[in-house]
């Protein structure tokens, strides 16, 4: 059954101090929503805006509930202790948002092994374990849903040949979404993917060389787009690959130039998608 708004739900996401994640739970936070903001940053770092506790202060100045969580999604002990402490907080789990991810653009031979092993272990490693660890707790809720931040699955040889390994992260992340829709459909837990069609004006823009951040689109085009989702019915709609404008298009918007960064300039398209 399709919900008309968050009202009094609660939503576990990971990496939402700043960025895609922190403007999702704004989304939420609007409708009075319950939010725990899963992430690593506990104090100010010199390049990286926010911490979880700025991120809680903006929640709650929205209209949500927030709980800060330091949580490093690589650990099972803190994964497990902040969902137990989320469930605890606001008596039970609706949401989780798989955001938390890490990016290196390089090929495989200036791609060091502790950096392939930090994309891994963040992107798919902790995705399969975030999902594992609020299973429990989704399954029984009224509309359950896992939105995972990863793109649609290609096998493109240009999505790899510059940078196979931060691919293959991404697209593990795709399929274990995939995966777990199927294994959990009959629970009617729902498991689905967001990308942005262009490139998104975020902390990781640093990493991407050569993009013009007047040329981007702000985080709330991924975050209206994450609410319309999240809405939808978990027993019908899982198993999806969706693309911001695509999901807002079908939910009636099509102007999509306040998203823009500067609406004069034409938007830089991101990766994986054609």
């Amino acid at each position: 059954m399709e919900q008309l708004n968050l009202r009094g739900r609660t939503l576990f996401i990971t990496g939402a101090s700043r960025g895609i994640g922190l403007a999702i739970a704004l989304r939420a936070a609007r409708d009075g929503a319950n939010i725990a903001v899963a992430a690593k940053t506990v104090s100010p770092h010199p390049r990286l805006p926010g911490t979880i506790y700025t991120a809680a202060k903006e929640i709650e100045g929205a209209g949500g509930n927030a709980l800060p969580l330091r949580v490093d999604v690589r650990s099972e002990e803190q994964v497990a202790g902040a969902v137990a402490e989320c469930v605890r907080q606001f008596g039970g789990l609706d949401i989780l948002v798989n955001n938390a991810s890490v990016i290196q653009l390089t090929r495989s031979d200036a791609t060091e092994l502790k950096r392939y092993d930090l994309m891994h272990d963040v992107n798919a490693r902790g995705t399969f374990l975030c999902s594992k660890l609020c299973l429990p707790h989704l399954i029984g809720r009224e509309n359950p849903h896992v939105l995972t931040l990863a793109p649609p699955v290609s096998i493109e040889p240009r999505w790899f040949a510059r940078h196979t390994a931060y691919t293959v992260s991404k697209f593990a992340m795709g399929l274990l979404t995939f995966g777990l829709a199927a294994e959990w459909k009959a629970e009617r837990v729902a498991f689905n993917c967001l990308w942005p069609r262009t490139v998104i004006q975020t902390a990781a823009l640093t990493l991407l060389p050569g993009i013009d951040p007047l040329r981007c689109r702000k985080p709330e085009i991924v975050a209206d787009a994450a609410y319309e989702i999240l809405l939808k019915d978990a027993t019908t709609f899982t198993g999806r690959f969706c693309v911001d404008e695509d999901i807002l298009q079908e939910a009636g918007i099509t102007d999509f130039r306040p998203y823009a960064v500067d609406p004069g300039r034409p938007s830089v398209a991101d990766l994986f998608l054609e």
